[in-house]
């Protein structure tokens, strides 16, 4: 591998952006690409009698509702760096999505409110975070508004999570009266709804102003220095070993939505986080990206961003090489072998043709069905898979028919290919081949429903069949069409796998009773 592809490889930062619903994690997004001179104008997503929406935000629903429904991906450089930021869906029914998201990162930046500190789903994201030893860096949010004192915020850090925690910076003041944020890490403070350089002030080697400036004589002010004393004499050492493992997180405050501390983040941030990082196979060997051979992992795939070509897309992670459009890659599961002529990059529903990428960067394939989520590519004469991606086990399950009965083969061909994206799983009754959906969460339904509507030009009809136990069975061999009963249901999945849906713990140890060479098992 040449010196200048290596090189390449080492200035790429991936991470994703976590956070409980809210918290202003899209927001954020936003705000880095447009210090990335990626957009112009940093829409909000609260804007939406201006008709801008978040540029993470492509889907229709994700523009009706505000929220994020699916992970994004983007690109931008920034000092001598190439970013791919993944914003990830925050609400908790896309969380499996968001799982598989995090299996393609190389660092998190978890979004916390200042107000409503760490919330459920934040600690869900941290674990997996944590689970990977992914390297965490933490940006607490909205001074602006009141929210916690910094020290208990910093303190909630440490207990919920079980992380140690380092203010690289400290706010002066919140609320109507937040001044700015004290620079432990850069010596100096900036100042609030100051622009350029400008809303820098130096910091004498004491820690203290060197300019008199009317900050000094506030009280915020005097209670900033106090808790930086405390924090220098009784808080931890920033230990970049222990950041680089996942043990530490570096602690930025600022305001997102007024465009406050972003910068110094992103900085700070570049300086710190991990370059593209080895990754294990399944036979537990790891693959270095500066390897000469190309491969990488299908984390994802999403259907129609363009509805006018009604195209399919499938997001790459590029674990090791160079890829070159063009080039032949095998298909590790099938050990087939084709050319990668289709290749895009992203900016949200915006893409661009890409002629080279390296380790590190996310590219889009165009997929017509030969693809699966967790599927390896490689481009050299041995293939290999990299370790399985998360699948979860549904427990929320509808009974789908068209509404309209002539518009069945729309409704198959757009069930296949939303069930294909990972957030929602296909099952059919043995005899009536009656269609059913499982799903983590609910939204996930609501979602499925509109974008069926929306996208295939076809409206469903969803009737619950409410929580159940799903199963599948080690030893499908044994099992008879004679064992499913109401109460222990036996259907086929996409795979035409066997699975037991069960109605109820009861249920399913009664049937473990009665049939005990039968071997049941979860996904996760």
């Amino acid at each position: 591998m040449t010196t200048q592809i290596q090189d390449q490889i080492q200035a790429r930062r991936t991470f994703a952006i976590i956070s409980h619903p809210d918290a202003g994690k899209t927001t954020m997004t936003e705000k880095l690409l447009f210090f990335g001179g990626a957009i112009r104008d940093a829409g909000t997503v609260k804007a939406k009698k201006t008709g801008k929406f978040a540029t993470s935000d492509w889907m229709e629903i994700e523009k009706q509702r505000g929220i994020s429904v699916t992970s994004s991906v983007m690109q931008f450089d920034y000092d001598d760096c190439r970013i791919n930021i993944l914003d990830t869906p925050g609400h908790q029914d896309f969380s499996e999505d968001t799982y598989r998201t995090l299996m393609a990162v190389d660092s998190a930046v978890m979004i916390v409110d200042a107000a409503k500190g760490i919330e459920a789903q934040t600690i869900k994201l941290f674990k997996v975070c944590r689970l990977r030893g992914i390297p965490i860096f933490t940006f607490i949010n909205k001074l602006d508004r009141q929210g916690k004192e910094p020290l208990e915020l910093m303190e909630e850090l440490e207990e919920v999570l079980g992380i140690e925690s380092y203010a690289m910076n400290w706010p002066i003041g919140m609320g109507k009266e937040f001044l700015g944020i004290y620079d432990r890490f850069n010596n100096r403070i900036e100042q609030f709804r100051k622009d350029g350089t400008d809303r820098f002030l130096p910091l004498t080697e004491d820690g203290e102003l060197a300019v008199d400036h009317s900050m000094i004589k506030t009280s915020y002010y005097t209670q900033a220095l106090e808790d930086i004393m405390l924090l220098n004499e009784a808080g931890n050492d920033f230990d970049q070993e222990k950041v680089r493992n996942g043990k530490m997180t570096p602690v930025f405050f600022g305001s997102a939505l007024t465009n406050f501390g972003v910068q110094t983040f992103l900085e700070t941030y570049l300086q710190f986080a991990p370059t593209p990082q080895p990754r294990k196979t399944d036979a537990d060997v790891e693959i270095n990206p500066v390897t000469d051979e190309f491969s990488g992992f299908i984390f994802k795939i999403q259907a129609n961003m363009n509805p006018a070509h009604r195209d399919r897309i499938a997001f790459v992670r590029i674990v090791s090489g160079k890829f070159e459009r063009g080039m032949t890659v095998t298909l590790a599961r099938t050990g087939k072998t084709f050319k990668l002529t289709q290749s895009t990059q992203f900016l949200a529903d915006e893409r661009e043709t890409v002629e080279i990428a390296v380790a590190g960067d996310i590219i889009g394939l165009h997929d017509t069905g030969s693809y699966q989520i967790g599927d390896t590519i490689v481009g050299g004469k041995k293939t290999f898979n990299y370790e399985k991606l998360p699948q979860f086990t549904p427990e929320l399950f509808v009974r789908v028919t068209a509404k309209n009965v002539m518009k069945s083969k729309h409704f198959n061909k757009g069930i296949m290919q939303l069930v294909q994206e990972g957030a929602i799983q296909y099952y059919k009754t043995l005899h009536t081949e009656d269609v059913i959906l499982g799903a983590v969460g609910q939204l996930q339904f609501e979602v499925f429903e509109h974008r069926m509507k929306n996208e295939y030009n076809v409206e469903v009809r969803m009737e619950s069949i409410g929580n159940k136990i799903a199963r599948w069975i080690q030893n499908e061999g044994d099992v008879k069409e004679s064992m499913s009963s109401p109460r222990s249901m036996l259907v086929r999945d996409r795979f035409d796998r066997y699975v037991f849906l069960f109605e109820n713990d009861f249920a399913m140890r009664w049937f473990q009773d009665k049939n005990e060479n039968i071997e049941l098992f979860s996904l996760l």
